[in-house]
């Protein structure tokens, strides 16, 4: 490829709300834009959708927003007839490179993951999302036990129920469609156990009026729950699972003001699935690889969406957790910033202004909803010793307390060199939040050479420039 299509080509990672978004805007201003994805089409976790083979008649029904899904999908569509777009499928992006004249894509493709391809760009856009947070207590490793997008996740792309008789647990705004999908889709959801106190949001009446919309979302949830007689316990916790060959019951007890077990509150509730979740974080990995700057644990970026990495734009979970309108949003701007950069088109004031006022309420909403939303900081006095912390290890919560304790680890680096707990194949990217707290350390970023494990051939070898001219 020349080094003119290299400097005016855009390679957009994720195509999630804010990939979409960003491609859109860039490409109709001239961009030309690679949309890389690991998925097999494109809408990310939030779009999910099922596989064509399962001939599902009413995707839209397990869906909100699917007016904005369509227009999205439909402009996609329109760009790469017209030639701006290039999206690659099934393409799981493990590092990108910086080189003189611009960056290098480098991923592994197909089902396998073991062939290797490459995308040379002039800018990269970051939109890769977030991932669960998962805390451990007795008995998670049941099979029965999901996390809440897990189980999310298995309804839209597989149309696939996790069980008949539910328990949706942890907290975050994530657990009520989550309940009310699974209820919607047949399960019997019998309660949702939220560990907040979901009335702490009327001390932040600024956020809530900005976003009157969401106000009334939740309230939706709320009301069709309430007809499927889902049982709600706030201030409540998931004291253990329980179960010998898979989940039978569970038991939740009642939370103090200071996040500790009210004594005999406990309460066993029969069930054969449990969806559990408590937030979520950024995926900051091909950030960290390209030096990107971090605000903690989400990636730096100014008020065009750039990180402080000359020609890289980050947008979406990755720069902060805030939903599907605030990834839009942001991808948007993203997107609009890119073609100024490249192409020097005029940014219409007007529109960036609308975009700029949607992201600033947007954000000052889920602010408000971090800080109430939070797991309980007493969270590790939960979980006994014996309890396994890191799956893929079978490191014990006692292990990593007796790090801390007995070998004088500081930091999760440390306990992950005296225990191996965050080594396995997952890398961390599972317990690394549970390990932190148990160990009472605060979760730093890990700085991994490659995003995700790569075939040491993959490494030897050369790479197939996958970039096509630009317009």
């Amino acid at each position: 490829m020349a080094a003119t299509a290299e400097r005016g080509h855009l390679a957009v990672i994720g195509a999630g709300p804010a990939g979409l978004a960003a491609t859109l805007a860039a490409a109709a201003r001239g961009v030309h834009v690679t949309l890389v994805d690991a998925g097999p089409e494109a809408g990310g976790q939030f779009y999910r959708q099922p596989a064509t083979a399962l001939g599902a008649r009413r995707a839209r029904a397990l869906h909100h927003q699917w007016r904005t899904w369509e227009r999205l999908r439909d402009g996609l569509d329109g760009q790469r007839t017209a030639g701006r777009v290039t999206h690659l499928t099934d393409h799981h992006v493990w590092c990108v490179e910086r080189q003189s004249a611009g960056f290098i894509v480098h991923a592994l493709r197909g089902p396998t993951q073991e062939e290797p391809a490459a995308v040379r760009a002039g800018a990269v856009l970051l939109a890769t999302g977030g991932y669960e947070v998962v805390l451990p207590f007795p008995g998670w490793t049941l099979p029965g036990v999901v996390t809440a997008g897990g189980a999310q996740a298995m309804l839209k792309g597989g149309l696939v129920l996790p069980g008949r008789t539910a328990v949706v647990a942890g907290t975050g705004p994530l657990l009520l469609p989550v309940a009310t999908s699974l209820a919607a889709a047949g399960a019997r959801v019998t309660t949702l156990v939220e560990s907040a106190d979901p009335k702490a949001l009327a001390r932040h009446p600024a956020a809530l009026a900005a976003q009157p919309g969401k106000l009334a979302e939740g309230g939706g949830y709320a009301v069709r729950l309430l007809r499927h007689r889902t049982r709600l316990l706030t201030r409540h916790a998931i004291v253990e699972a329980h179960g010998t060959d898979r989940l039978e019951a569970v038991t939740v007890a009642a939370l103090d003001a200071s996040g500790r077990v009210g004594p005999g509150s406990g309460r066993r509730i029969p069930c054969d699935t449990l969806a559990v979740g408590h937030g979520m974080l950024p995926h900051t990995d091909l950030a960290e690889t390209l030096g990107c700057a971090l605000d903690g644990q989400r990636v730096h970026v100014d008020d065009e969406q750039r990180t402080d990495v000359p020609g890289v734009w980050a947008a979406g979970e990755t720069t902060g957790i805030g939903g599907a309108a605030l990834a839009l949003a942001e991808g948007h701007i993203a997107g609009r910033s890119v073609a100024a950069r490249l192409h020097g088109w005029d940014p219409d004031p007007a529109a960036w202004s609308a975009a700029a006022r949607a992201r600033t309420r947007a954000r000052a909403f889920f602010t408000a909803v971090d800080a109430v939303y939070a797991p309980d900081a007493r969270w590790p006095d939960r979980v006994p010793d014996d309890t396994v912390a890191c799956r893929c290890e079978e490191v014990t919560a006692g292990e990593v307390r007796a790090a801390v304790r007995e070998l004088g680890a500081g930091d999760p680096r440390t306990v992950k060199l005296l225990t191996r707990a965050g080594m396995g194949w997952c890398q961390g990217r599972i317990c690394g939040p549970a390990v932190a707290g148990l160990a009472g350390c605060e979760l730093t970023p890990a700085r991994r050479p490659f995003a995700r494990p790569v075939p040491l051939g993959v490494l030897a070898e050369g790479h197939e420039d996958m970039t096509e001219e630009g317009p």
